[in-house]
């Protein structure tokens, strides 16, 4: 009986140390529950303190690279195309020979005409002689000599032959100014006729439209920032040239602006898409990101932090440009900012006045 009471005894203690253990554990993994808990619901929000900077005012709008200049280069004659020393997207200085044609019919009429002038010319001395002035030509009176270049066929000689060295010359094909070669149509063995595209990339037009409400805020000189659609991380500075004074029938008017290829880039070309962006500088503007501003029931708003708490604040946007706002107080709301308030910048979406915030890194 008694050993009965022991082992009774033994199984009790035993079975109070497991309830013990089990619910020291339940109590522990009921900690650690509510601290994940607690912190999958913390809101930690990045911040900024408000002060006054100048603003970059943008107009952001598709525009179409032009270069300064381009021509389509051409033979004068029909005479078939014997060299081209050029092709596509190469760089040429002004006066290059590019291309010719067959040159032996105008190099035997400029031997002819060299012929012919050479025979007016000995008929010209004894015109002259026999007008009593000597072979030397040196006291002829200007008059008689005229007449006398006339009479004996010198004059109409030494045209033709200068009109059979134009010809001879206007074989080669030679660059009026300097640039790049593009759209080359011409092969050698073929009738002469169009040759290429010459286009001078030491300069671009950018055309590009506005708004007619936003005319006000462009003006020449204004800087503009051009990027191609195929590659926006390049970018290119330029002045505005010129304003169109016209507003068509959509509301749009034509700007132009100038941008300068010092370096030669190759990735600048003519018809080329771009996207546009005026600049203004606008001084003295509270500027904040996109993602601190947020809208609700129709109005823009900012979240204050302050003292653990983001504070619920109407605000006006005065500009915008891609990556910012211009921001004052809200005029209808009777609402102010200042500088030093700290502005929420990161999770504005999720967050409602008085809601509970933690500063990123604090």
């Amino acid at each position: 009986m008694q050993k009965n009471f022991r082992v009774v005894g033994l199984w009790v203690i035993l079975s109070a140390c497991i309830i013990v253990s089990s619910c020291n554990r339940k109590a522990e993994d009921t900690k650690e529950i509510q601290t994940f808990t607690a912190s999958e619901t913390e809101t930690v929000v990045d911040t900024l303190h408000l002060h006054l900077q100048d603003f970059n005012r943008q107009i952001v709008c598709n525009g179409q690279m032009r270069a300064k200049e381009k021509s389509a280069l051409s033979f004068t004659n029909a005479d078939q195309i014997t060299d081209i020393y050029v092709k596509n997207g190469q760089r040429v200085a002004k006066g290059t020979i590019i291309a010719c044609t067959d040159k032996r019919e105008k190099i035997r009429e400029v031997e002819r005409a060299e012929h012919e002038l050479e025979r007016a010319r000995v008929e010209l001395t004894d015109k002259l002689i026999s007008l009593g002035y000597d072979g030397s030509l040196e006291e002829v009176p200007d008059d008689v000599l005229k007449r006398a270049e006339v009479t004996s066929g010198f004059y109409t000689a030494k045209y033709a032959l200068q009109s059979a060295q134009t010809a001879l010359d206007e074989c080669n094909l030679r660059t009026p100014f300097s640039g790049r070669i593009a759209n080359l149509e011409g092969r050698t063995y073929q009738p002469g006729g169009k040759l290429c595209m010459l286009i001078d990339d030491s300069q671009f037009e950018v055309e590009f439209k506005i708004l007619e409400a936003e005319l006000a805020n462009v003006k020449m000189e204004q800087k503009v920032l051009v990027s191609p659609f195929i590659n926006e991380e390049k970018q290119y500075v330029g002045k505005i040239s010129s304003i169109n004074p016209m507003v068509d029938e959509k509301g749009l008017v034509i700007v132009t602006a100038k941008i300068d290829n010092t370096r030669g880039d190759n990735d600048m070309m003519d018809g080329l898409n771009v996207k546009v962006v005026v600049e203004e500088e606008v001084r003295r503007m509270f500027v904040v990101p996109k993602d601190a501003v947020v809208e609700r029931d129709g109005y823009h708003v900012v979240f204050l932090y302050k003292d653990g708490h983001a504070v619920w604040t109407y605000v006006d946007i005065l500009h915008s440009n891609i990556n910012s706002y211009a921001i004052t107080g809200c005029t209808r709301k009777e609402t102010t900012i200042n500088e030093g308030d700290v502005i929420i910048t990161s999770g504005n979406l999720n967050l409602a006045d008085d809601t509970e915030v933690k500063i990123n890194n604090q």
